[in-house]
C-alpha cells in the first residue's frame, strides 16, 4: 500500500495548506503532522471532540450522518481540496456526523487548539477556511437535493465524478457494498447502475476496482448536481494565491 503514496509528501498537494500566504504556511508547518489514512479508518465518531483537523493530499474521507437505527449516508467528501474538521471553527468542539477514509493515502493533521489560534487571528486564513466552508456546505445541500430527486445512476455518476477530481488517475478501489453505503441506498440498486454505465462504456468494474473509460461520457449522464458544487468550489477558491510545493 505504501508505493503508490510514496511519491506525495508535500502538504501543499492539499489546495488549502497551498493557498495560505507564506508567513501564514510558515506558522503551521512545523506543526502539521503527516499521516497514513488507511481505507475504513474513523477519523472521528458522531460526538467526538475534536482534537486535530486534517488535511488529506492522496487520501479522501467521507462525512457520514449516522442514524439511530444504525443506518448512514454520505453527506459529503473531503479530498485534497479540503480539510477535515470545519465543525471546530464554526462554533463547536464536536460533530454528530462521522468522518471515515474512503479512498487510502497520505494527510496532513495539525492539533485542533493550533488551528484556532490561526483562525482567531482574522486574517487570510480565517477568511480561506470560512471559503472553503461555504462550498463544502453547497456540495452537503447538493448531495442531499440529489439523494432525493435523481436516479441511483445520476448519483452514482455524481460521486465518481466528484472523486475523481481528488484522485490523481482514473482508477479507484471501492467495492459496490461501499458505495452503497456511501450512497445509502441499497447494494442491488448500485450493482445495476454500475452495470448500465459499464453496458454504455463509462466505467469498467471489476473485483472491487473502477476505472473510468471515458469521463465526458459520465459527464454527459450526470444530473446538474455535479456541476453545481463543482462550480461553488470553482468560484470560492480559484482566485486565491497557490503557492508552488517544492
Amino acid at each position: 500500500m505504501s508505493s503508490p503514496h510514496a511519491q506525495l509528501h508535500n502538504p501543499n498537494q492539499n489546495h488549502l495548506l497551498a493557498a495560505m500566504l507564506d508567513a501564514d504556511f510558515a506558522r503551521l508547518a512545523p506543526h502539521l503532522e503527516q499521516v497514513s489514512m488507511l481505507l475504513g479508518d474513523v477519523i472521528y465518531d458522531s460526538g467526538d471532540k475534536l482534537q486535530h483537523v486534517y488535511f488529506p493530499t492522496t487520501a479522501i474521507v467521507s462525512i457520514h450522518y449516522l442514524l439511530e437505527n444504525g443506518g448512514s449516508s454520505e453527506i459529503a467528501g473531503v479530498g485534497n481540496e479540503g480539510i477535515v474538521g470545519v465543525s471546530l471553527f464554526m462554533g463547536g468542539n464536536s460533530t454528530p456526523s462521522r468522518a471515515v477514509v474512503q479512498t487510502g493515502g497520505v494527510g496532513y493533521r495539525l492539533k485542533a487548539h493550533l488551528l484556532m489560534e490561526e483562525f482567531d487571528r482574522a486574517g487570510p486564513v480565517m477568511r480561506l477556511l470560512l471559503r472553503y466552508t461555504q462550498a463544502l456546505i453547497t456540495q452537503m445541500s447538493q448531495t442531499a437535493v440529489c439523494n432525493r430527486h435523481h436516479t441511483v445512476e445520476q448519483q452514482l455518476c455524481r460521486w465518481l465524478l466528484l472523486t475523481m477530481d481528488r484522485l490523481p488517475n482514473r482508477e479507484l478501489t471501492m467495492t459496490q457494498e461501499l458505495i452503497a453505503n456511501m450512497l445509502g441506498v441499497r447494494r442491488e440498486g448500485v450493482t445495476e447502475a454500475a452495470g448500465r454505465l459499464q453496458q454504455r462504456g463509462f466505467i469498467s468494474y471489476r473485483r472491487g476496482h473502477i476505472s473510468v473509460l471515458d469521463r465526458a461520457g459520465l459527464e454527459g449522464h450526470v444530473c446538474e448536481c455535479y456541476g453545481v458544487v463543482k462550480k461553488e468550489f470553482t468560484r470560492l477558491l480559484s482566485d486565491v494565491r497557490q503557492r508552488q510545493g517544492s
